[in-house]
């Protein structure tokens, strides 16, 4: 077993850290702070695609500046997931679980919730939709609160953090999906 597969392994016996699973499809719970943002990423079929697989495979992530450890793709539920931030010597790691997964002919996306040890407390949800008018946009809807003590110590720059890798992924949705 890599070091890898141990990490998985021991992130799969972690709870949940909230009770309003699966809220992101819905209207967002009080008492969190909220992120809602959604954006036009292109045109077409072959946008909408090429969106949905690099959403699927944790490309998004990747490409955002992430490192993800996985146990699967992220578009099954169950799935369990590490996302790390930053560098060997100042690491901030993530454990989450895929909660539910959208695959449709016009919406693909899933939402992950937050596992015990993770930074904050909460879930977000990442969603690509092709409208009848041909364009494609990409939601992010996460509702959020701080878990660690350095979270909440961190207030503003935990904040600024958090807008800083939804851009990310903004960004890279928009390269991926444009094919670059």
């Amino acid at each position: 077993m890599t070091a890898a597969e141990g990490w998985l392994a021991e992130v799969a016996a972690r709870p949940l850290t909230y009770a309003e699973v699966g809220a992101t499809r819905h209207a967002l719970p009080p008492g969190y702070r909220h992120i809602q943002r959604t954006e036009i990423i292109g045109t077409g079929a072959d946008t909408f695609q090429r969106a949905g697989e690099a959403l699927d495979h944790w490309t998004v992530h990747r490409a955002a500046g992430l490192r993800v450890l996985a146990s699967g793709p992220a578009n099954q539920p169950g799935v369990d997931a590490v996302l790390l931030l930053g560098t060997r010597r100042l690491q901030v790691s993530a454990a989450c679980r895929v909660v539910y997964a959208i695959q449709e002919p016009n919406r693909r996306g899933f939402a992950y919730g937050t596992l015990a040890g993770h930074p904050e407390t909460g879930e977000e949800a990442f969603l690509i939709h092709l409208g009848d008018d041909g364009r494609v946009t990409f939601s992010i809807a996460a509702f959020s609160r701080p878990q660690r003590l350095a979270a909440r110590l961190g207030g503003p720059l935990t904040h600024a953090v958090q807008e800083v890798i939804t851009s990310r992924y903004f960004s890279a949705v928009r390269r991926l999906a444009a094919g670059r």
